[in-house]
């Protein structure tokens, strides 16, 4: 009988390979595959950065327009929100399968490398593509939001459903918004986790987290700018309205959810092992 670790004596190397290709990806694995890909956005340039931001913020609009879409279709009954919710997914779908820079993404990859070799470069670097694709993200919704806007360009029934939509995004007080922006970041964070193993079912296993974060109204700060944004181009909303009741809690229930929890408790259990091999290198 073949031990652990040890390969089968009844397959030969091409059905072993076969086999291993099959198992499941192990948790260092992916670890290194995020580390990795932190690694080449914490080296992007900032037009690299900027571009990508930008081009992520206006993908992400058609999760707003396509969620109010549906929704402006379907009868007003109890169950069509979670039907409309499908919509939500198109522009995570667009964003995450096309590589374009979303924040909250990046909270996430750019802070591994912060965890695996702390120090002061580290941070500085990973605060910086923050800045950048943050900022580039939310005046990317904030165009989209504006062509959304204008008269005649969508029909009244999905205009009315989009006014709808952007009036939930500030609703709720401070504490509450940050609170379920924290589940939003968490969700994202372990999405972005889970895609290095997930090979052809990336995009159920995007489809499927946003369809919650949607249908459980959580807060998240670029697709739901678009939405805020659009409440202050319709005169529903003041600008501060859109700074203090969704941008400052949901930033931060974002960062907090996407990074400390989901990034710390995943980096946290293989802490240890990766101190053992930095040493262990160090002594090669």
């Amino acid at each position: 009988m073949a031990r652990a670790g040890e390969s089968s004596p009844h397959l030969d190397r091409k059905e072993q390979r076969q086999a291993a290709a099959g198992a499941p990806m192990g948790a260092m694995v992916i670890h290194e595959i995020v580390r990795a890909q932190g690694e080449e956005e914490l080296e992007r340039s900032f037009s690299g950065l900027a571009w990508s931001g930008l081009a992520a913020g206006l993908s992400i609009g058609f999760s707003f327009l396509t969620q109010a879409t549906l929704r402006a279709h379907l009868p007003d009954t109890p169950w069509s929100p979670l039907i409309a919710g499908f919509g939500y997914s198109v522009g995570f779908l667009i964003v995450i399968l096309g590589r374009q820079q979303l924040f909250t993404e990046t909270t996430l990859t750019a802070v591994i490398p912060v965890f695996t070799r702390p120090g002061r470069r580290s941070l500085l670097r990973a605060l910086r593509v923050w800045a950048i694709v943050l900022t580039a993200n939310l005046v990317a919704t904030w165009v989209f939001a504006g062509i959304s806007a204008v008269p005649e360009v969508f029909p009244p029934a999905t205009v009315q459903a989009m006014t709808a939509l952007s009036a939930h995004t500030m609703a709720g007080p401070f504490w509450h918004t940050a609170l379920t922006g924290g589940s939003a970041g968490w969700l994202i964070g372990l999405m972005v986790w889970l895609l290095p193993s997930a090979r052809a079912g990336r995009a159920l296993i995007i489809i499927l987290l946003t369809y919650v974060i949607a249908i459980c109204q959580f807060p998240h700060i670029i697709a739901g700018s678009v939405e805020a944004a659009f409440a202050v181009f319709t005169g529903h909303a003041t600008l501060s309205d859109y700074a203090l009741r969704f941008l400052v809690p949901t930033f931060l229930g974002n960062a907090v959810g996407g990074t400390i929890l989901a990034a710390l408790l995943n980096h946290a259990p293989l802490a240890a092992q990766l101190t053992a091999g930095d040493q262990g290198d160090a002594a090669h």
